[in-house]
């Protein structure tokens, strides 16, 4: 991908000018085939119910919108600026997490209190989502102040631990077990990269291991989906027909896929298919090919921002791109992992595809934090903050 100059007559412009766009380009991609997904997924869905074919294509347009406003302005922010904001950050999305819980501001649905109304708006706003990002920078920062490379430094990893735990509590108490398992991993990963030890590691492996089974355990719900899990001729009219109905999806997709029209009929049939299972529609369209392509447009988008992790000047640009990248990966590949059954039912959507607010503007967030890191030029010193 050559180097292009953008904008050349301003300072941004100047600081883009310099960069290799094929990140940008990954996630224009990805941020496309995500609409077109969508498009051709609920086109059926939202004549039924809504009398308009293009229900949830118009209303993910206009949060897509907003979301690039987003983007424009975390690029533009010096990422120094974020830093010295971290107490207020963290703080304050503590505080939007017990929001949840609060009657009156709390949105309750099928028993989880993951979401709280928006004034004036009428809309929902889910901080978990929110918590994802937030603990990222956290960590990023914690251990950029914080090396783990010399034995002083070591007992500071306890403070880390103590973030961590605080929002994958919060979560987890939201009845939120898929995000919370998702920040921890990440959390854990991020730990693993800035040189924490590896007996530290595992032990909080198996700690949180222990803990997640008796999280499953506890609740008749998720043993279910468990079950279900294990055993696909369980409850078919339950909790095996949103897994069996996508399977039967996916299949009757085949090699080559039906091609985009009214072809796709099995995906008329899947609970949820605007929101967690829209990949189904993608793979009945676009068959086993379309997966492939799917799965290297994502790689692509690793490799570029793993790639460009490895020329960052500074230990927290370098975590905190590592810390974002990740959870648009992780929370990628387990989103399809379900939808096919290779993984339990969880209730996690798909970056740039799943239609819902919350989660898509958090992508956009991610997206730029990351053009912020690779795009905008460090101070020559590293401030402590």
């Amino acid at each position: 991908m050559g180097r292009i100059k953008i904008f050349a007559e301003t300072p941004l412009g100047e600081q883009f000018g310099r960069k290799d766009v094929s990140l940008v380009v990954a996630m224009l991609l990805l941020w496309g085939l995500g609409f077109l997904t969508l498009y051709i997924s609920t086109c059926d869905y939202g004549s039924r119910f809504f009398s308009d074919s293009l229900y949830f294509v118009k209303r993910q347009g206009i949060i897509e919108l907003v979301g690039l406003c987003f983007v424009l302005v975390l690029v533009i922010i010096p990422l120094e600026k974020i830093r010295k904001m971290l107490p207020y950050i963290f703080f304050g999305t503590l505080i939007l997490c017990i929001l949840t819980f609060i009657p009156g501001i709390s949105s309750p649905r099928n028993g989880a209190s993951r979401w709280i109304r928006i004034p004036l708006v009428g809309e929902t706003f889910q901080p978990s989502e929110l918590a994802k990002i937030t603990v990222v920078i956290f960590l990023a920062n914690w251990f950029a102040k914080h090396p783990q490379n010399s034995e002083e430094k070591r007992s500071s990893v306890l403070f880390a631990i103590l973030g961590l735990v605080i929002f994958v509590g919060v979560v987890l108490l939201q009845d939120d077990f898929s995000t919370g398992v998702i920040i921890f991993i990440v959390g854990l990963t991020m730990m693993t990269v800035a040189g924490t030890s590896i007996l530290l590691i595992l032990f909080l492996c198996g700690a949180t291991g222990m803990g997640f089974l008796l999280y499953v355990s506890t609740s008749p719900f998720r043993l279910n989906r468990l079950i279900a899990f294990f055993n696909p001729s369980y409850d078919v009219l339950g909790s095996n027909y949103q897994t069996n109905a996508a399977r039967t999806a996916i299949s009757s997709g085949g090699f080559w896929g039906k091609g985009f029209g009214s072809e796709l009929t099995q995906i008329t049939r899947v609970p949820a298919i605007q929101t967690d299972y829209v990949f189904t529609g993608w793979v009945e369209a676009m068959g086993f090919i379309g997966v492939l392509a799917y799965f290297g447009l994502l790689l692509f988008f690793a490799w570029r921002a793993y790639r460009f992790m490895f020329e960052c000047e500074d230990n927290f640009r370098a975590l905190l791109l590592f810390g974002l990248t990740t959870t648009i990966v992780l929370q990628s590949v387990i989103n399809v992992g379900v939808v096919c059954g290779a993984l339990p039912v969880t209730g996690i959507t798909l970056p740039f595809f799943s239609s819902g607010g919350s989660s898509l503007l958090a992508s956009f967030l991610i997206c730029g934090l990351m053009l912020n890191v690779v795009y905008r030029q460090p101070p020559d010193t590293d401030e402590m903050y």
